[in-house]
Formats: structure tokens, C-alpha cells, sequence
């Protein structure tokens, strides 16, 4: 009945999705939003939406901040990707402010810094001047704001507040807002999670300073850009999740995430006019509660190579986790995006700081209490 309801609750979504908004968006639209957060998840292939409890949770799903067992959580993130190149930072801080009611934000950087201006590399005599060379950064940025509200024993929901900032140094700028609504449903070590992810469309308004490029493109014969609004389709995530317990000493915890898009045929697992859904699948064994290992996938495609032949191409990814005392946790994620690069893997590190631990009773509801999970 469940699995049944959140299957109706996902159609009709998609339904609404697509007819309203196909055809005037992007497929790939505030992009870096998908790339995902904590190494733990990236370790175990972004399979979060239902398992998900700790600070993390503002950006996997909302609802999961109602599992927080500390008073004051702390994460910060660190990536690298394609060599060096492109750069990943992310902060994030969740507290409660009533035993059902908890609040987190959350700050994410995505940038490529340094790149290289040469439009003025002649000067007006036609010599090579390399002095006239300048330097700028294209960088995206999100300030998400989490609520999330304990509404029973089994049901959790939580709602975030996005606001975008996108720049490409002094050509453009792009401002942007969103919403995201997330549920997790709890049955003894089931974990049933649906994550909404920009709900209500989120809306990137451009700013171009044709000024500085005009000339540029009318050498290159390219379109001089101009003001525009760009769209980011909703997308929906239905997830699974269950706690095992092996023995006294290891315990294991695994998910399976369906990523559905309704802006067309994507190149996925399963693509239809209405919809498609990208799977994704993790893993987490942890021995004593303080070490553990991780693997996950996702990301499966089937990509046509240059002779016309294809292959089946997915992102694998490994992951490590540390518990340092009662307050500091490491964790490590190795993974690559999907072997289409030649630099195709990312070491990946985050640390979370955990501060007062919550009463066994403080919770209103029951939820993750009956079983203890990391």
C-alpha cells in the first residue's frame, strides 16, 4: 500500500511536470545540484533518500533531519574534479528548535577559478601582449534553508528553500529560486523516502553584459546573448532502504534510489516519453559503530563510441568512514563520472561534528530510535 501510494503520488507528478513544462527547459539545468554531498553518500552511489539521518539530510532529503541525534551538527566537503580543474566546497548546520521541529542550512560552491581572458592578448598595434591577459571565475552557488517536522511515529517531511546564484565572471550573472519537499516513511528496519526535488520549478533569471562580448561574437559569428529566464524541471526520487543487523559486532545498511526526470528521453536505464529513471544502489557495513565500508553505482548509460558501437557505461564508487570520537567523523569517497573522461576519478573528503547528544526521550515520536542505525 505504501509503495502504492507513493507510485501515484510520483505519476501524476510527472504528469503535471511534463505538460506544463517540456519544451521550455533545459534537460540540464542547475546541474551542480546533482553532483551530491558527504562522502559517505557519494560512497555508497548517492542511494540516500530514504537512509539518510544526519546534516546531509538538508540536501538528500529534508525529512531525514528529524533522525539528527545530536544537538548542533556540523559537515564540511571538499571535492576536485576532471584533474584539479573544477572545484566542489560544501558547509552545512542543522540544530533543532523544538523536540519536533529541526532546521539546517547549507551552502554549496561549484566553480572552475583562473580561467584565462584573452580577448585583449593583441593590443591595437596587432602585437602579442601577454600582460593584457586577465583572469575570472565561473562559479555557481546554492544557500539552501531545511525545515523539517517529526508529524508521527512512521512519517517524517521536510522542506527546503533554494536560492541560486550563477556567475561567469563580469559577462554574467543568474539569480535563481526553488523549492524541495521530501517525506520518509518508517516501518521497523524499512525506509521509505520520496524526495521532490524543485517542486515548484526553479527559476534562474540571466543577466548578459553584451557590452563586453559583442564584438567577440559578431568575429566569431556567434548570437550575442541576451536576458533570459532559465527553467529547472522537477525530478522525484523514490527510495528503499533497510538496516540490517548481522551480529553484535557488524551491522550493514543498503538502498536503492529511483531518479526520475520528466523532461523527456534521457539516455537511462529506462526512458519513455513521460519519464525517465536513473537507478542508483549503496552499500554501508559498520564494524563496532566506528569504522566502516562502503560501495555504490549508478549513473547507468548506454553510450555510442565513435565507430557506432556501444557500451554500457555506469559510476562505480568506494567509500571509507572513520568514527574519530564521539563528536568527529571522516569520511573518504573514491569514484569517477561514469568512464567517459580520461581523468574520470575524484578522491573525495568530508568531516561532521557532532555536539550534545539528544536524551533517548527527547523526540516526540518514535522513528529511528527502534532501531539503532549510524
Amino acid at each position: 500500500m505504501i509503495i502504492r501510494g507513493y507510485f501515484y503520488v510520483v505519476l501524476f507528478a510527472g504528469v503535471v511536470f511534463q505538460s506544463v513544462g517540456q519544451g521550455i527547459a533545459p534537460k540540464y539545468s542547475n546541474e551542480f545540484l546533482s553532483i551530491g554531498v558527504g562522502a559517505r553518500a557519494l560512497g555508497m552511489g548517492g542511494a540516500q533518500a530514504s537512509i539518510v539521518r544526519d546534516v546531509t539530510a538538508a540536501y538528500w532529503n529534508p525529512a531525514g533531519l528529524i533522525g539528527v541525534q545530536h544537538e548542533q551538527e556540523f559537515a564540511l566537503m571538499h571535492a576536485e574534479y576532471f584533474a584539479g580543474i573544477a572545484k566542489y566546497d560544501y558547509g552545512a548546520f542543522t540544530t533543532n528548535i523544538q523536540e519536533d521541529n529541526q532546521v539546517a542550512i547549507s551552502i554549496i560552491r561549484f566553480g572552475v577559478d583562473d580561467i584565462p581572458d584573452t580577448r585583449f592578448l593583441y593590443d591595437a598595434n596587432g602585437a602579442l601582449n601577454y600582460n593584457n591577459i586577465q583572469f575570472f571565475n565561473a562559479a555557481d552557488y546554492a544557500l539552501v534553508l531545511s525545515y523539517a517536522r517529526d508529524i508521527s511515529d512512521h512519517f517524517k517531511l521536510g522542506v527546503n528553500t533554494k536560492l541560486i546564484h550563477r556567475n561567469v565572471g563580469k559577462f554574467a550573472n543568474a539569480w535563481g529560486f526553488g523549492l524541495d519537499v521530501g517525506g520518509i516513511y518508517l516501518h521497523d528496519s524499512w525506509r521509505f523516502g520520496l524526495m521532490l526535488r524543485d517542486v515548484t520549478t526553479t527559476f534562474n533569471a540571466w543577466f548578459h553584459n553584451a557590452d563586453m562580448v559583442r564584438d567577440i561574437y559578431n568575429q566569431t559569428n556567434n548570437e550575442v546573448p541576451i536576458n533570459s529566464i532559465e527553467l529547472t524541471l522537477p525530478r522525484a526520487i523514490f527510495s528503499v532502504g533497510k538496516h540490517l543487523e548481522i551480529n553484535d559486532l557488524i551491522d550493514a545498511v543498503f538502498a536503492v534510489d529511483l531518479d526520475m526526470t520528466f523532461d523527456g528521453k534521457r539516455n537511462a536505464v529506462l526512458a519513455t516519453d513521460l519519464f525517465s529513471v536513473d537507478p542508483r544502489a549503496g552499500l554501508e557495513v559498520n564494524y563496532k559503530k566506528t569504522a566502516s565500508l562502503r560501495l555504490g553505482a549508478g549513473n547507468i548509460q548506454r553510450v555510442r563510441d565513435f565507430d557506432q558501437s556501444t557500451y554500457t557505461s555506469f559510476q562505480p564508487s568506494f567509500g571509507l568512514g572513520f568514527l574519530v570520537n564521539s563528536k568527529v567523523q571522516i569520511d573518504y569517497a573514491l569514484t569517477d563520472i561514469g568512464s567517459v573522461s580520461e581523468t574520470p576519478f575524484s578522491h573525495v573528503f568530508s568531516v561532521k561534528v557532532s555536539l550534545n547528544p539528544l536524551k533517548s526521550n527527547f523526540r516526540l515520536n518514535k522513528g529511528w530510535d527502534t532501531v539503532e542505525e549510524k
